[in-house]
């Protein structure tokens, strides 16, 4: 299983971050440090893995989450959100020359911070890698491309693991998850399952129903209602089924 999403707090009310902590705990997130001011964020940045920060723009401190905002971009590649008591329109026009990717208003329920979260990680482009120089490292570039001629790399923590697309044998979606099963591993992605399909060859990977994508050289037998790939039953739509027997006849 994979690990929980590890996030940062930077709120300077203490009442506030305590309770954000307890909510994203109930969730199932992974609180690395709850922090107050610039400074602090700045040293878990530095020493441990996160995933995603939340930033209030206002902290206890002349730099403000603004500026911790701006440092994220410029040096990390990760997603943040701010979550703020201010929503007039100088402090959002502010906030976004930074890009966060979300933007939650205070007070606001557990469902709502959920919400930011997860669209944040899912819609947050990887590959964009801040800061990278011109001439930078030729390999970390060709990985970065997420995508090449007869491969897909799937990023877990810090790595970026090589999937060869003749090795997917059917991608399953699973609430916010898919999950990528291969000849021998599976792996769990951050993805809407449509978006994935579309970095797929087109000429082999087919949405058989709306929770599945498969790979038709690794179908097996067909009946109506499923078909079965490695002793697995799939469920497959009335479109597939008359693709997949328009296919067998032609």
């Amino acid at each position: 299983m994979e690990e929980p999403i590890k996030i940062l707090i930077v709120e300077d009310n203490v009442i506030i971050a305590d309770d954000m902590q307890s909510m994203l705990e109930e969730i199932g997130y992974e609180i690395v440090d709850n922090v107050i001011v610039y400074e602090q964020a700045e040293e878990v940045l530095k020493s441990k893995h996160v995933d995603l920060v939340l930033i209030d723009i206002i902290l206890a401190s002349d730099k403000t989450g603004i500026d911790l905002g701006k440092h994220i971009r410029e040096n990390y590649n990760i997603p943040f959100i701010f979550v703020t008591s201010n929503s007039d329109r100088a402090t959002v026009e502010n906030a976004k020359t930074v890009k966060p990717n979300g933007y939650l208003v205070k007070p606001f329920e557990q469902q709502d911070l959920y919400t930011a979260i997860e669209i944040a990680l899912s819609n947050y482009d990887y590959s964009e890698k801040k800061g990278e120089s011109a001439g930078g490292d030729t390999a970390e570039k060709v990985v970065s491309n997420s995508v090449l001629k007869d491969s897909i790399f799937v990023k877990k923590q810090h790595l970026y693991y090589r999937i060869q697309f003749e090795d997917i044998r059917f991608i399953k979606a699973d609430n916010v998850y898919l999950e990528v099963n291969t000849v021998d591993k599976k792996f769990l992605v951050r993805s809407p399952l449509k978006d994935y399909l579309e970095k797929l060859p087109r000429n082999k990977f087919y949405r058989a129903h709306k929770s599945y994508i498969v790979n038709v050289d690794h179908i097996d037998a067909i009946n109506s209602k499923d078909i079965m790939i490695n002793n697995t039953l799939i469920p497959i739509s009335k479109e597939f089924k008359e693709f997949i027997i328009s296919a067998m006849n032609s």
